[in-house]
């Protein structure tokens, strides 16, 4: 694969351009990376605000009337709703497993079955979250890229 890059004069002039003969899983890959750099949300840490850096997020949980993100080894008080982040982020590797959690897949080490039609995220950081059972099919069809074969 080929790769280029041009220098603009404006930063709203930037952008990325993708030419491939079909959008192939390593394309779509590539381009949902793309657009997860540089992206943040503010996350309160200690009585301090904190940008927080969309990739560096495990994920969120809402607890309590409050959400909060997990970062590999801290926690985040977020304003946010969960749907609100759901929503916003879906796009980008953000995905509901349960009614009070929203998980990064590219943070996803290993899913094992567990009881009752359900599934267990083994997560990067040594976490499990438990995946119930009426978010899995989505979650297959997220990680397989749309292909109907079974995890």
């Amino acid at each position: 694969m080929k790769t280029e890059v041009l220098m603009v004069k404006d930063k709203e002039n930037e952008k990325v351009t993708i030419e491939c003969v079909a959008v192939t899983s390593e394309i779509q890959e590539i381009l949902l990376y793309v657009q997860s750099k540089g992206r943040e949300i503010t996350g309160m840490l200690d009585g301090s605000y904190t940008q927080l850096m969309l990739s560096e997020i495990f994920y969120f949980e809402a607890l309590d009337e409050h959400v909060f993100a997990y970062t590999k080894d801290k926690v985040y008080a977020i304003k946010n709703r969960l749907y609100e982040i759901e929503e916003r982020y879906q796009e980008i590797y953000f995905l509901r497993i349960s009614k009070s959690v929203v998980v990064n897949i590219r943070k996803i080490q290993t899913i094992t079955p567990a009881l009752n039609a359900r599934y267990m995220a083994n997560l990067k950081n040594g976490e499990q979250l438990i995946i119930s059972r009426q978010y899995v099919k989505h979650l297959k069809e997220k990680l397989l890229g749309g292909q109907k074969n079974e995890v």
